[in-house]
């Protein structure tokens, strides 16, 4: 098994630049940004909450393969548009996260409305990579937060023994 999941955002420049997660990570050296879909890795999982396909244990082999987590770095505004365009030019494949609470300052409190940086946190989180999240969400603010917002569903997530059982733990969690 490989020490660390190679990270990537297709980042669209389509948000504020103040408040862009994507950016602050590159600078960190902790993914690698693409600015063009065809620049992105061919072999992983983009994060689509369109996806009808949860990230979950079964995903774990393609990761130890050196597989990526790619996100896309956009607008929620302007989401279905940006996902059709990456769809089209990539062959990764869509993985949606189970439902956590944002902690990033625009969207506090929402269910699902992750800053790229808490999606790939909590993608990392859920494959079992614990000590990664915690180093992607580190220079952020709200990083801690996050983790101890979401610490009970991504506790459960992470021990769930498929994409069903997570299915049902987000139910439990969020209805």
């Amino acid at each position: 098994m490989q020490d660390r999941v190679p990270l990537h955002v297709i980042h669209l420049d389509q948000d504020d630049p103040r408040k862009c997660t994507a950016r602050k990570m590159r600078s960190k050296g902790l993914v690698s940004l693409h600015e063009s879909p065809s620049s992105a890795p061919r072999r992983g999982f983009l994060l689509d909450p369109k996806s009808t396909t949860i990230l979950g244990p079964e995903d774990r082999a393609l990761i130890g393969l050196g597989g990526s987590i790619v996100v896309l770095d956009c607008s929620w505004k302007m989401i279905d548009e940006s996902l059709h365009k990456i769809r089209r030019m990539t062959r990764l494949e869509g993985r949606a996260l189970p439902s956590l609470l944002a902690a990033n300052p625009v969207s506090w409190g929402r269910i699902g409305r992750l800053s790229s940086a808490e999606a790939l946190g909590a993608s990392l989180a859920i494959l079992g990579r614990y000590a990664e999240a915690s180093i992607i969400l580190e220079p952020f603010k709200f990083g801690h937060q996050f983790l101890e917002l979401n610490e009970e569903p991504l506790e459960a997530y992470a021990a769930a023994d498929s994409r069903d059982h997570i299915a049902e733990l987000e139910k439990e969690f969020f209805e």
